[in-house]
């Protein structure tokens, strides 16, 4: 990414968006009749779609049950042409094992899994285009999905990945932005409480930042928190109006 200019002298990122500007986001709940739950959610150009099934009874090994709380099983994949490389992706490669770990901890922390005791709720997310904060994208499209499925959560769980570029934080990163060498964190919020479910970091970073960037993840978070609630709020009024409630 040497030479690419990603914050102009007048504050404009590559994609014309300011520092603080999330990418536009588009979503839709229920979109598969057969899961419990189902969304499919655009992020700017990174889309994902993401299916619930459960509570169920445990499936396969009986010795995972847990006798106090449910437990999450999430799978996180990419299409193979979600990406300009054509590469093979094979199920279980090292990213999506570390992607699929990252989900169920964020999801562990936000659905209220006392509820169902001995059971078994199955998220998978898939990433259909990629362009930067696939975590984040998963994140946000599972947690409509959970809601779709009627799960009780403590609250939406968002997230938003930030970078540092020139001094200056910037909110939802697309690829080239990733790519370019900047430290970027990944940041899961339960908005309401500003409980933290998730924090991720994959490049070091000045501790005199971090304080910054963290503050920057949360003010995003709660402004895709925003966006989602109002997706929820105009698929409850399409429900009722089909069903004549």
């Amino acid at each position: 990414m040497a030479g690419v200019e990603l914050l102009s002298d007048q504050g404009y990122r590559l994609d014309g968006r300011k520092a603080t500007e999330l990418r536009k986001v588009q979503a839709r709940m229920g979109v598969f009749a057969q899961a419990d739950g189902s969304a499919y959610i655009e992020q700017g150009n990174t889309k994902a779609l993401a299916v619930v099934y459960g509570p169920h009874e445990m499936r396969g090994s009986r010795s995972r049950t847990l006798h106090d709380r449910a437990v999450i099983n999430c799978q996180y994949s990419m299409a193979t042409f979600s990406t300009a490389e054509r590469k093979r992706r094979p199920h279980g490669d090292r990213k999506s094992t570390e992607m699929t770990l990252h989900l169920k901890q964020t999801f562990e922390a936000a659905v209220m899994t006392q509820l169902y005791p001995r059971s078994q709720i199955d998220i998978y997310v898939k990433i259909l285009q990629s362009d930067g904060g696939n975590y984040s994208v998963c994140v946000n499209a599972a947690t409509l999905a959970v809601i779709d499925a009627g799960i009780p959560m403590r609250d939406y769980v968002c997230a938003c990945t930030v970078g540092f570029v020139d001094e200056t934080p910037l909110a939802d990163l697309c690829h080239a932005e990733e790519s370019g060498g900047g430290s970027s964190l990944a940041l899961a919020l339960l908005p309401r409480g500003g409980q933290i479910a998730l924090l991720q970091m994959d490049a070091r970073l000045h501790q005199d930042h971090l304080e910054t960037l963290i503050e920057a993840a949360m003010t995003a978070c709660k402004g895709v928190s925003k966006v989602l609630d109002e997706v929820v709020r105009q698929h409850l009024e399409e429900v009722s109006v089909l069903t004549g409630e």
